[in-house]
């Protein structure tokens, strides 16, 4: 009783009409054809991405304006904090100008997808080393719960943008 072979599907979901998904360098009916997309700003995914970075910073601000008790647990925690608030920015910025329609190398949904499974473990980790070695410090403390909140904001990004479903291909023999 074989079940076939598996199979994984991802699609995105961009939140606007004239995403990476929809046809690589035709522009979608209606939409303008500037550099700038004026339409993206107001979509679910850029308010995601916007409240992202505004938590990454604020954590990151938390953590380097106190005083550090273990300096490579925090050093850890800011390196990361960073990373993914530039990293959020470049995918916002991405969509912002367009960029998917002129770079067609790359992949961006898949790119994107791997940052936030990547970047979101990484963040959980830090987050929890940073809870860990606070020691009571109301500015160590603060940044560790920015830091958990900017985790389920990526983990909310991952949920809401992609649609992961397993398929079992049946082969002839199944038949």
């Amino acid at each position: 009783m074989s079940h076939g072979a598996g199979l994984v599907r991802t699609t995105c979901s961009s939140g606007s009409s004239s995403g990476p998904g929809a046809g690589a360098g035709q522009p979608a009916a209606g939409s303008s054809e500037g550099l700038l997309d004026p339409f993206y700003p107001r979509t679910h995914a850029a308010l995601l991405k916007v409240a992202q970075m505004i938590t990454l910073l604020i954590a990151f601000i938390c953590v380097r304006s106190s005083l550090k008790i273990t300096y490579s647990a925090y050093s850890y925690f800011e390196v990361v904090t960073i990373c993914n608030l530039i990293m959020i920015l470049a995918f916002y910025l991405v969509h912002l100008f367009r960029l998917y329609r002129v770079l067609t190398c790359i992949s961006w949904p898949l790119s994107e997808l791997l940052h936030y499974l990547i970047g979101t473990l990484l963040l959980l980790i830090a987050s929890i080393v940073a809870a860990s070695k606070s020691y009571g410090q109301s500015g160590l403390v603060a940044g560790a719960i920015f830091g958990f909140l900017a985790t389920f904001l990526c983990l909310a990004s991952v949920w809401l943008s992609y649609k992961i479903s397993c398929v079992t291909q049946s082969t002839d023999a199944d038949v």
